[in-house]
Formats: structure tokens, sequence, C-alpha cells
């Protein structure tokens, strides 16, 4: 079997190095707020070229505290709007409402699956206070155009980076293209720990330092609190495990464009779309799309995908319900959104990873060709 994901191969590549990082971290005999994680937000935020970079819990509170630390700024308040994709995980949209704000769902681009920011204006009203663009399967927004309405409206721009680690627009890393931005480290993104982590990055100081609080239980000196926060913090044994492995990061990403490269090149089947890299961006070298998922598309999608499995390769749906469709949004449950709908009925991840060897790869090209 061909495994969608080969978590444990991955990390096997490292496990000189991840065994030596939490041997310090045990002998360290500091587990919370210590070294490691003031080592990982300073080389995580070098990595993005950010001023600032706060590690938390997981990438959904990451998103979380940003909108809150808004809030507490007095930039943002109950009932207010954020305009947000409506094809993305449902993370990107329970962060806006676990905040008592108001996501506005806006349609992706069918051919890139990301926000596309023609729809974004109409969207706009008096309580709009921020668009949340999400770099879906690891390809950047187009932060041009989204960055020249965010202006002109007077909004924030908040990305959810999760899937997007590495990913370049223009000369800017993702997570540094916005006011602040979210993102996870959950073992299976390009950049994973070995449990949940994530982090915010941002260049406003007064942003930094109120979610810094804010994930502390709204300290900022010990037992001095300013906010009802929550505890959201990175711990020691994981900004370890996530700086052995931002070390291979980029080497990483290269081994999966390899992959999403010679899927490309070889997929001919006609019933197969395949993903397109945004062309209106103009970045020489791919350098917009990490590959965090090679996501196809095909109105034989059940189809394809048990063909696969019966010929011993992983797929996964990413994902098979839109947002407005859960339960969770029954509100929504009369609105539309034909884009985002039939993108969820017709999307299927291959596998694609930095230990994915060429002879799966060619195999996986040739069982898609004769189906």
């Amino acid at each position: 079997m061909i495994p969608f994901l080969d978590l444990k191969g991955i990390n096997a590549q490292y496990r000189a190095e991840l065994i030596e990082a939490s041997t310090r971290v045990i002998d360290s005999g500091w587990y919370i707020q210590g070294n490691e994680c003031k080592e990982f937000d300073k080389e995580f935020a070098e990595y993005c070229g950010t001023k600032y970079a706060i590690g938390v819990a997981n990438g959904l509170d990451a998103l979380i505290l940003i909108l809150r630390a808004y809030k507490e700024l007095g930039i943002m308040k109950d009932g207010d709007e954020v305009i947000v994709p409506s094809n993305t995980y449902i993370a990107s949209i329970l962060a806006i409402s676990q905040n008592n704000l108001v996501p506005v769902l806006v349609e992706p681009d069918i051919n890139t699956y990301l926000i596309d920011p023609s729809k974004i204006e109409e969207k706009i009203t008096p309580k709009t206070k921020a668009i949340l663009p999400v770099h879906l399967y690891g390809q950047t927004c187009e932060m041009d155009k989204i960055e020249k309405i965010a202006k002109q409206y007077n909004l924030k721009v908040i990305e959810d980076s999760a899937q997007s680690h590495g990913a370049y627009f223009g000369d800017k890393r993702s997570g540094n293209l916005g006011d602040a931005s979210g993102f996870s480290f959950y073992p299976g993104k390009n950049l994973g720990a070995l449990g949940d982590s994530g982090a915010v990055t941002t260049n406003d100081e007064e942003l930094a330092n109120t979610i810094k609080a804010l994930g502390n239980y709204g300290s900022h000196k010990k037992y001095e609190n300013l906010y009802k926060g929550v505890n959201s913090r990175l711990d020691e044994m994981q900004a370890a495990m996530l700086r052995v492995k931002l070390r291979h990061l980029d080497e990483e990403v290269k081994k999966r464009r390899d992959i999403a490269n010679y899927y490309t090149k070889n997929i001919s089947n006609p019933n197969i779309i395949l993903p397109i890299q945004n062309s209106k961006l103009n970045i020489q070298n791919d350098q917009n799309h990490v590959w965090h998922l090679f996501v196809i598309r095909t109105a034989k999608r059940d189809e394809l995908q048990k063909y696969l499995l019966d010929n011993g390769i992983q797929t996964l749906i990413h994902y098979p319900i839109p947002p407005h469709k859960q339960n969770a949004y029954k509100e929504w449950k009369n609105e539309s959104y034909p884009i985002s709908e039939q993108i969820h009925d017709e999307v299927l991840s291959l596998p694609i990873s930095g230990v994915q060897s060429l002879e799966d790869t060619m195999k996986i090209v040739q069982v898609i060709n004769e189906f």
C-alpha cells in the first residue's frame, strides 16, 4: 500500500536530531516557556521574514488569538464581520465565530481554489473589519489585490498560513504578507511537530505583545493579568522538534515540488483536472506553491478513489463537506455557494511527501492514467 502520508518515514529522516533535541529538553529541567520556545520563535520569525513569531498550542488558537487581540486593542468588537473563503477548512471560520465575530463567506476561483479577490468588495459592509485569506493546499493567494482592497477600506489582513509554510508571494514569504498570520504545525503539515502546536507571525509589536499575554492566561508578568486570557502556549518539547524540522523545511518543499512537477507533466487522463498554479502572480520557479497537498478534481471522484485504493494507493478528500453545509453552521443550510460545492464534490488529494519514492509516484500516475 502506498500511504497518503508516511509520517513515520518523514520523522525517521531526522531521528538522531530529534532524539538529541528531546534529550536536551529533558535534561534542561525546563518544560514550559523556556529556551527552546524562545529560540524557535526567533528562528521562525527570521524564516518568515517577520519581526515577531509567537508559539501557541495549535493553528486554530493562532487565528483565535489574533482576532481576540484585535478586539482587546479596540480594533474589532462583537458583531463585526470578517471575510473568509467559503471552501476553507472549518478552523478558519471557527476562529471568527469563537470571537463573536461574523464570518462572511466569499467564493473561490475554480481554477486555483483560492479566495477570488474580484468577489470580495461586494461583500464589504460598514461592519467589515478584516479579510482572512487562506493559502489553501500550499499556494499563496493574490495578496496584491487583497491588500489593495484592504487598504481602500481600512481592513486588517489576517493570513491563514496553516498549509503554506515557506510559500512566497513576490519576494515575501507566507506569514509576512498581511498584518498577522496564523500557522499550524499539526504533524501532517510541511513543517509538522510531533503533536499539536502553532504560531502567530506579525510585524506589529503591540499585537505581538497582546497575543503573548492572551495565550499566557492574559498575563504579561507572573501573577498579573491584563486580560481574561487562555492557556495556549507552545511547549518546550514541540519547540525543540520544530527547530530540528525547520532546518530541513526548504529541502522538504523542494522534494514536494519535484513530485508535483512529475504529476503535472505525466498525468494525462482526460477525466482529471490537475491543479493550476496561479499564473497571475508572475512568480518564477514555482515559489508561490509549497504543495502541502496535490489536489486533483474529477466528476468521478468516488469511483477514482476506490479504484486507487483497490490498486494499493491511499488518497484523502480535503474536504468532503463545505463549511456552509456543516451542522455546526446550520444557520447557513439554505445558502448556496455553487463553486465551493462543486470543489468539495470533486477534489481528491494524491500522496505527496519528502519521502515518497519515484517508483511510487510513477505507479500512482500509471494507475490514474489507466482509470
